[in-house]
């Protein structure tokens, strides 16, 4: 047979109401946090245990901005569901919005670290909590933003260098070059110094036949001794 149903009502026995409470509060809390990652939805839960401690889950990093998007919309509801609103209802508003602004402005003196003496114990730690929350996160981006400047600055470093020794090669093929080029103009140069040197010696030779051929036709009593 199938259980029957259970009848809801207060657990008497202190400890097993706050051990049940604590079971059912993480429950509801993993229940919360999972419809908000599976369905991209903004849930917002807060508990308040019988000795007045608060326990809360925000998909959003402020509590606040759903909180106010939620009273938006019950006061949009409120209005659409009227035909007609009259000037002094709307005279009426204006203290709320006044009280609304000022919650807000103290909210941000609170989270400055000001105006701290009228919050009780339970107030300074959902602020500590708060500002936890939104130090993680800015650390969180601080050190992506942090590791994304250090691997363009890598990447900028791989392509200097990579044009560094582009640059390198072509010198050293330039002075490769110009090395075989000199070499060249030195082989060009030596064959037209033996040519040069070998006409002036004909020449010579050509001097010492035509003077032996002079002395040869001169009487040798006529040649000096």
């Amino acid at each position: 047979m199938g259980r029957g149903r259970v009848e809801l009502k207060r657990i008497e026995n202190k400890i097993s109401r706050q051990v049940t409470f604590s079971k059912r509060r993480s429950g509801l809390s993993k229940k919360a946090k999972e419809i908000s990652v599976l369905c991209d939805a903004e849930v917002a839960l807060i508990v308040f245990s019988t000795k007045g401690k608060l326990f809360e889950f925000s998909s959003d990093s402020s509590m606040g901005r759903i909180l106010e998007r939620y009273e938006q919309s019950t006061y949009s509801q409120k209005k659409i569901g009227t035909n007609y609103e009259p000037k002094e209802n709307l005279s009426l508003e204006y203290p709320k919005l006044v009280a609304r602004i000022e919650l807000l402005q103290r909210n941000m003196r609170n989270y400055e670290g000001e105006e701290l003496d009228p919050l009780n114990l339970r107030e300074l730690q959902s602020l500590e909590q708060q500002l936890d929350t939104a130090l993680k996160r800015i650390r969180t981006k601080k050190n992506q933003v942090m590791h994304e400047s250090v691997s363009q600055l890598q990447k900028k470093e791989r392509s200097l260098q990579d044009q560094n020794n582009i640059l390198a090669k072509q010198v050293k093929e330039k002075e490769k070059q110009e090395q075989i080029g000199e070499i060249t103009q030195q082989e060009h140069r030596i064959p037209s110094l033996t040519i040069g040197g070998g006409c002036q010696q004909e020449e010579e030779d050509g001097n010492r036949t035509r003077l032996k051929e002079s002395h040869a036709v001169i009487p040798p009593w006529l040649l000096p001794r």
